[in-house]
């Protein structure tokens, strides 16, 4: 078996490094349905596209004849599955090119690509401490910003680099209008250039193809718009270490804990915060040691992620503090113990901290999804880590809907309305609404009403 350089590049039996034949990017787009029986293919103009940009992409590469400068999937897919083509092609290719439309970000299988392309490049940051910026989108059809999902709005891509034509009718007007023949190949060509450019410069390592089906979309659900999520992170500084614990994994403050050292050269809260923003939230980080519990007796404000270091437990007011945190019920928290069996120490001490941990925060531990209960647990590696996060977000979301405030929309003087009103809930901001529950005012679980995310 050949092995691969960290931007994907062979390594031959003789310890040179061979060629990188990757696809240069990955096209995503919506598939538009047939109108009418019998109708002309829809996507033939994104199949042409595609074929325009290879071109370029060919003649501005050393990529020999055969090679894939691109890929398109020309299937249309549905929710039985994905096919492992698309699994393998999204973890190996350079640059990902989302088609920005209304379709597109109501899809969830785009929404999929989107984040397991997003989740390698997170990957690549962390292993090499280098921003890797790899998607640029394109304009399908004009997109208001403020219809864009929070992934796609944090984007720094100036479109207008490709002509004021292309903003303001995008590809698909280009392709379709004959006297804007010139701006769709002068669109097309700087779009190349700048896919070309983009893999050269960031080389985003090759990843392990994503599960389908357990890999989330990026655009989140249908809320209108970013959600609230918190991470907590209970570690040690390299200030108040654990006599005789090494000191390579800490830094000045507690959110520079970095459990995966040396697989990793960048602290996990960040790949963390990258990974959950990358889910359609607004995501925050700060210290438990600076951190004052909220008032238990006042609903939730915000759904949270708490991130522990068994070693932090070595502290006795840390041990304190948290099991005072475990001892008042906290459903919409949900608590991820990042554990690196490679530490020498960690794997040595692993039986006594595991014991102290479930001791001091039993609650913790056993509560919610079996998903909660595993993160709760361990999560040895990066990758892992990866994988159970968006799992862990989900549910501490969903119990944070369950218990936050309602607030009863008002109603007009001598109304007279008898029937079950619909209440404001606590994304109601973002543009999600909820029924009133028969019980105790909480909002229902999203996965036991259709009702929860109208």
């Amino acid at each position: 078996m050949r092995a691969f350089t960290q931007d994907g590049g062979r390594v031959s039996e003789s310890g040179q490094r061979a060629a990188d034949h990757r696809p240069y990017f990955f096209l995503s787009y919506a598939h538009t349905p047939r109108y009418g029986a019998g109708g002309p293919d829809p996507d033939m103009w994104v199949e042409r596209l595609f074929r325009d940009l290879c071109g370029h992409v060919m003649a501005m590469t050393d990529l020999p004849a055969g090679a894939p400068a691109g890929f398109m999937d020309r299937e249309i897919r549905s929710g039985e599955g994905w096919s492992e083509r698309l699994g393998e092609v999204l973890a190996t290719c350079r640059v990902f090119v989302p088609l920005f439309s209304p379709r597109y970000f109501a899809s969830e299988m785009c929404g999929k690509e989107w984040y397991a392309f997003a989740q390698r490049a997170i990957y690549h940051q962390a292993k090499s401490n280098r921003s890797a910026e790899a998607i640029v989108p394109a304009l399908w059809v004009p997109m208001p910003p403020e219809q864009l999902p929070g992934p796609a709005e944090r984007l720094q891509f100036n479109h207008r680099a490709f002509g004021d034509r292309y903003v303001t009718d995008g590809l698909y007007g280009l392709i379709k209008l004959r006297i804007f023949a010139e701006e769709y190949e002068a669109a097309v060509y700087e779009l190349a250039k700048r896919i070309v450019s983009v893999a050269d410069t960031t080389r985003v390592g090759s990843g392990s193809p994503v599960d389908y089906r357990h890999a989330p979309s990026a655009f989140g659900k249908p809320t209108g718009g970013p959600r609230p999520m918190h991470l907590t992170v209970a570690a040690p500084t390299s200030h108040d270490l654990p006599e005789g614990r090494a000191p390579d994994y800490y830094g000045k403050q507690s959110q520079d804990w970095n459990p995966y050292h040396p697989d990793s050269a960048r602290p996990l809260a960040y790949m963390a915060q990258d990974l959950v923003r990358s889910l359609n939230y607004q995501a925050t980080v700060s210290s438990f040691d600076h951190e004052t519990p909220p008032d238990i007796s006042l609903p939730p404000t915000r759904p949270e992620i708490l991130l522990v270091d068994r070693w932090a437990l070595e502290d006795d007011e840390r041990c304190r503090r948290l099991a005072a945190f475990d001892a008042q019920p906290r459903p919409w928290v949900s608590v991820v113990v990042p554990w690196n069996r490679e530490d020498p120490q960690s794997r040595i001490s692993e039986a006594a901290l595991v014991e102290k941990l479930e001791r001091t925060m039993p609650h913790q531990m056993q509560q919610g999804r079996a998903a909660c209960r595993a993160a709760a647990r361990g999560v040895f590696s990066m990758e892992a880590f990866g994988q159970i996060l968006p799992q862990v977000v989900e549910s501490a979301a969903q119990e944070y809907l369950r218990h936050a405030a309602v607030y009863p929309p008002a109603q007009p003087p001598g109304s007279g309305r008898t029937e079950r009103v619909r209440l404001r809930g606590p994304m109601a901001e973002h543009g999600t609404t909820q029924y009133a529950p028969k019980t105790r005012g909480i909002v229902p679980d999203a996965e036991d009403t259709d009702d929860s995310q109208s």
